[in-house]
């Protein structure tokens, strides 16, 4: 969101793992998904904001077209920092920030998601089982955008499309298959 800053991530809280996105990264993505090769996923869209913590995507999406954002994550420094962010940027209107596991969301959404977004702690392989249990709450042919410290390969009911590298972050864009 251009011109608006987020609320500071501070200490945060150890189990959190709260690692924003760098405006860098941030930038290079939304022109990359914008650049006319996924045929603009952001205007109208539903977006999920799996592992969100500051919600800086899914605000960011927001901010360029989005229809909707529900944003989850169940770390109490990333909750504070969501709902701050929401009402920062006023759109308490068209999100919904869910205290949650991300790999047990329960009863979809009445609205399925065509864009996710999916930023896991690095490393810790959370990133195909978020993926696999929030399947139900995706549209068919969802995009999902897959922030890692290494390139990931496609799991089972994903198309790979496309990898891309921003210093220590990889960018890997899958399609629901």
């Amino acid at each position: 969101m251009k011109g608006l800053g987020l609320t500071p991530v501070g200490k945060g809280d150890k189990g959190a793992h709260l690692r924003p996105t760098t405006d860098r990264v941030r930038e290079s993505l939304f022109n990359l998904l914008l650049g006319g090769r996924f045929d603009d996923p952001i205007s109208d869209a539903y977006v999920l904001d799996l592992f969100a913590g500051t919600g800086a995507l899914g605000l960011e999406a927001l901010s360029r077209g989005a229809a909707y954002a529900t944003f989850v994550d169940n770390g109490r420094a990333a909750q504070r920092l969501l709902l701050a962010n929401v009402a920062k940027a006023n759109v308490q209107d068209v999100s919904t920030v869910i205290n949650r596991d991300a790999l047990r969301l329960g009863v979809p959404s009445k609205h399925p998601a065509t864009l996710v977004f999916l930023d896991p702690p690095y490393g810790s392989e959370l990133g195909a089982k978020s993926l696999a249990a929030a399947s139900d709450w995706m549209a068919p042919d969802a995009l999902v955008v897959w922030e890692e410290n290494a390139e990931q390969p496609a799991p089972q009911g994903f198309e790979h499309l496309e990898s891309r590298r921003y210093g220590d972050t990889w960018i890997t864009i899958l399609r629901k298959a």
